[in-house]
């Protein structure tokens, strides 16, 4: 069975938390068994040396040495040193030692046993380094020390030792060990359900964004991620929201687009198939019937212009076209397009500004691609300006850019909707008057137009006074 997110990187955190404090806790016990290991050493070659300067001292001042006063020398030692301090002749009988029973009774349990003579030898060619041994005396491995006592004439008639056991050392080492293990059990109990909080803050935006997507899929785009942070997985929860908000808004088009295309579709097909039957059966009289088959010319005209935007939107998506660049004048082009509008600029009675005023300016770019491009900015100025209002028209140069931009009159564009207007199938208007027949399409051609030229367009709004769309080429 997969493991889901949260479990993975729960998991894997607290499984690295556990492993780092498992690799703390063996360094930490290699470092201390390194280091009590070094100081026992110290402490039982130094305990070694006192007695070896003691007897030093007592031979250079011609001091006699009893037993008792060398048991007070090595009880102060074994004491102090918390080791078994004791004095061992050349055949490895014990002769003097630091424990209390020797004191009292004259022997001890050190004592009733022998030191193998390749101990004795081994102290004498390594009398200085820190070993383990039981030395024929402990049942278990000792820490030992040993110096070579010497008299005045330098001989050797004695070693003195010093000894720990070994579980000494490992007893310390496994109490830090349980005090750094308790320590620990509350931090990584805190941690624990830190990583338990944090795992689940991380993953709740991607478990709503997979639930989300799933209510996409079919076709419920009301789901939203609630942005709780500023970080990476914020930026993606409200890129996410940004991406819902256009598949709805898409969704909402698409499904308005097709509901204007039927009505577009099925109006004139009613009216031309209404007169065309008329006509036949001898209903519309013959006088009247080139009047009724004008009005069937217009419809089919209306038809065939629905379906070149069409047509026109899909060959520019699917990146079909080609930009043929060439040298021509925009401003000739632009005075040509108005004077086509002329019948319907004179119906409305418009007041059209600026175009005297206008100057040859020369682009390279698709001819017949701007020409579309000026063709619907003109188209949809004179649909949407008021009766007898204005549109006005200019066209400059601006450094290594042309800008042209024309202003008309009229209700303008509400605010919210201004984000949207360039979108395919988005109509500010949602009525279908058949003064107003547009699909939708139209600015959203003008602006892939646009892009694919490497240029740029804005519109500005204000409602009930003006609307303004501004294009820049290079």
């Amino acid at each position: 069975m997969k493991l889901k997110l949260f479990k993975k990187y729960f998991l894997t955190t607290f499984v690295i938390i556990i492993f780092s404090f498992t690799a703390i806790l063996m360094i930490l016990s290699f470092v201390l068994n390194a280091y009590i290991s070094k100081t026992r050493s110290a402490t039982l070659e130094r305990a070694c040396d006192e007695v070896v300067e003691y007897v030093d001292n007592a031979k250079d001042e011609n001091t006699v040495l009893d037993k008792k006063s060398f048991y007070g020398q090595l009880s102060t030692l074994s004491d102090v040193c918390e080791a078994d301090v004791f004095i061992a002749d050349r055949s490895g009988d014990i002769i003097i030692c630091g424990c209390k029973e020797w004191f009292s009774e004259g022997s001890c349990e050190h004592s009733v046993v022998k030191i193998p003579r390749e101990e004795l030898k081994k102290e004498k060619t390594d009398e200085n380094k820190l070993r383990l041994s039981r030395l024929g005396i402990y049942d278990v491995p000792h820490y030992v020390s040993a110096k070579t006592l010497t008299d005045k004439n330098g001989e050797h008639f004695a070693t003195v030792f010093s000894t720990t056991p070994v579980v000494i050392v490992r007893q310390l080492l496994q109490a830090i060990t349980r005090i750094f293990i308790f320590s620990a059990i509350i931090p990584i109990i805190i941690m624990f359900f830190a990583i338990y909080i944090i795992t689940y803050r991380l993953t709740k935006p991607l478990r709503l964004m997979s639930d989300a997507s799933k209510a996409m899929a079919r076709g419920d785009f009301s789901k939203r991620i609630p942005v709780m942070s500023d970080d990476e997985i914020g930026e993606l929860s409200a890129s996410f929201n940004m991406m819902t908000n256009s598949l709805s808004r898409l969704e909402g088009m698409r499904k308005s687009f097709i509901a204007n295309i039927s009505h577009e579709l099925k109006t004139p097909m009613t009216t031309i198939a209404g007169f065309i039957d008329g006509i036949l059966d001898g209903t519309i009289e013959s006088d009247k019937q080139e009047y009724y088959l004008k009005i069937v010319s217009d419809e089919v005209k209306r038809l065939s212009r629905l379906v070149q935007s069409m047509l026109s939107m899909a060959r520019l998506e699917s990146g079909e076209f080609n930009i043929k660049p060439e040298l021509f004048d925009l401003g000739e082009m632009l005075f040509g397009i108005v004077i086509s509008q002329e019948q319907r600029i004179e119906k409305q009675k418009l007041q059209i500004i600026g175009l005297d005023e206008i100057k040859s300016v020369s682009v390279n770019a698709d001819k017949d691609l701007i020409h579309q491009v000026i063709y619907n900015l003109v188209d949809n100025a004179i649909k949407f300006t008021d009766f007898e209002g204005s549109i006005k028209f200019a066209l400059k140069k601006e450094g290594k850019k042309t800008v042209f931009t024309i202003t008309n009159t009229g209700k303008g564009i509400p605010e919210q909707d201004l984000p949207f207007v360039l979108d395919r199938f988005y109509k500010v208007d949602k009525s279908r008057s058949a003064s107003k027949n547009s699909t939708g399409l139209g600015l959203y051609i003008v602006k892939t137009i646009v892009t694919a030229h490497k240029g740029a367009i804005t519109v500005t709004s204000k409602e009930n006074e003006f609307t303004t769309f501004k294009v820049v080429l290079p």
